[in-house]
């Protein structure tokens, strides 16, 4: 069996543990096999062997886990399909042109207030186009000759083309009433039991932050920043946690760009403008939560790849923050603190993958009750007691640096300097040893 073949291949999921996924999906994490295939996709390029290219170029987008590319020849022609969330490009590739396409919405008429979106998202891209096909079908296409098309152009240009397939789909079926799904049958919807627990948690958690907001300890007035932080710890453990699709996916984003937008509000105005937002969101009927609750698979990321030090960076900004809040006995929005750092360094960049694993780690451990209700069996802290299984962590992660210091062959956690005291100080003292690593790769 062949490279190609074997890449190819169908995988089977191992893990014990259950098959449930979290977090946005990122391709920066590949492997040393990875980049010598796609070396040997651009050695083809330049030699002017166009099919060996891309058949090359597809094992690289190939994620074994993920199973999200598919590529056969046919009748002289390389034939792929690959997934990004919930749409499905498809194309063709032979020695003198590749098109790929995705289809979007089906529309029974034609409308101007979706036809002129498009027309504006159009000249947005650069390299992707919005259409009608000959069956009334919104799509959005790209091609190219192959005398141009070399794996830098195609992985942007198909990037392009299936983030925004993907967003706009779930958009234009959610605002205009006459375009109906087309092309989903790949999805898969979530188990009803895990439905059940992250719409229990969604309510809960939404609900919980608007007391705490309206109610809680710290003056929302006197004290915005305080309430802005509760509020983004909210919002990106959502992200994370119950990995949304469609329109609460859509409305989260919504939340993140607006608070950060720079557009004159003030502090109170923004986490007045998060309180509504997150209240309409609650206020949704529970099937239109479920009818959004499918397991997708992704090809390309749409979080930047960042290093360490932006990590370090971002930490040394935000986490002595919480002493203030501690002292003043603020104990909830100082243990959002954290919370924050880490959801928004997940929703925003893709951070190197030891980071990634700690910094899961880090909600399996705060956020118990909720891992167990999916299924589970690791319980590193014991909401009864109030106290943390010190073992299970220390163990956990050592093996989080076990699997990755062939990549970063210093990674030596030091576990040591973990305070178990109260959840404060373990959560400040968690966030110092992922701060102190030594993340050097090998040369």
């Amino acid at each position: 069996m062949g490279l190609f073949d074997r890449l190819f291949g169908s995988t089977e999921d191992k893990d014990p543990r259950p098959n449930v996924h979290f977090g946005r999906y990122s391709d920066s994490y590949k492997s040393a096999e990875k980049v010598e295939v796609w070396d040997k996709a651009l050695s083809y390029f330049e030699e002017n062997r166009y099919l060996d290219c891309y058949k090359q170029f597809f094992i690289y987008l190939r994620d074994e886990q993920e199973e999200n590319v598919e590529c056969y020849e046919d009748n002289g022609q390389l034939v792929f399909e690959l997934y990004q969330g919930s749409k499905k490009i498809t194309g063709f590739a032979n020695d003198e042109q590749l098109r790929a396409e995705a289809k979007i919405a089906y529309s029974e008429s034609l409308n101007v207030g979706f036809m002129r979106r498009l027309i504006e998202k159009n000249f947005e891209l650069k390299f992707s186009r919005f259409a009608l096909d000959g069956n009334n079908n919104i799509v959005i296409v790209f091609d190219t000759y192959t005398l141009d098309g070399s794996p830098y152009k195609l992985y942007h240009a198909l990037k392009e083309l299936a983030v925004n397939a993907d967003k706009q789909d779930d958009l234009l079926l959610d605002e205009f009433n006459m375009l109906q799904p087309v092309d989903v049958s790949h999805l898969k919807p979530l188990p009803q039991d895990e439905k059940e627990v992250k719409y229990h948690y969604i309510k809960q958690e939404i609900e919980a932050t608007l007391e705490e907001m309206n109610n809680g300890s710290l003056d929302k007035n006197q004290y915005p920043r305080g309430i802005s932080v509760l509020l983004l710890d909210l919002i990106y453990r959502l992200d994370y946690l119950t990995k949304p699709e469609g329109y609460m996916m859509e409305s989260l984003e919504r939340m993140h760009r607006q608070y950060f937008a720079q557009d004159g509000q003030s502090l109170i105005q923004k986490n007045q403008m998060l309180y509504k937002l997150l209240s309409s969101l609650m206020e949704r009927p529970k099937d239109e939560f479920f009818k959004e609750m499918y397991r997708v698979k992704a090809t390309f990321g749409i979080t930047d790849p960042i290093n360490h030090d932006r990590v370090v960076d971002f930490i040394d900004s935000e986490l002595d923050s919480m002493d203030w809040y501690k002292d003043n006995k603020h104990l909830k929005t100082a243990l959002a603190i954290p919370g924050y750092i880490i959801g928004y360094c997940m929703f925003y960049y893709a951070v190197p993958r030891p980071v990634r694993e700690l910094f899961h780690l880090f909600y399996e451990i705060t956020n118990p009750k909720y891992f167990k209700s999916l299924g589970f069996s690791d319980i590193y802290f014991d909401t009864q007691t109030d106290t943390f299984n010190k073992k299970s962590i220390r163990r956990a992660i050592d093996q989080i640096a076990s699997r990755n210091r062939k990549n970063y062959p210093k990674l030596n956690p030091a576990v040591a300097s973990l305070s178990f005291r109260s959840p404060l100080d373990f959560a400040k003292s968690y966030l110092l040893l992922v701060r102190n690593l030594n993340m050097a790769r090998i040369e």
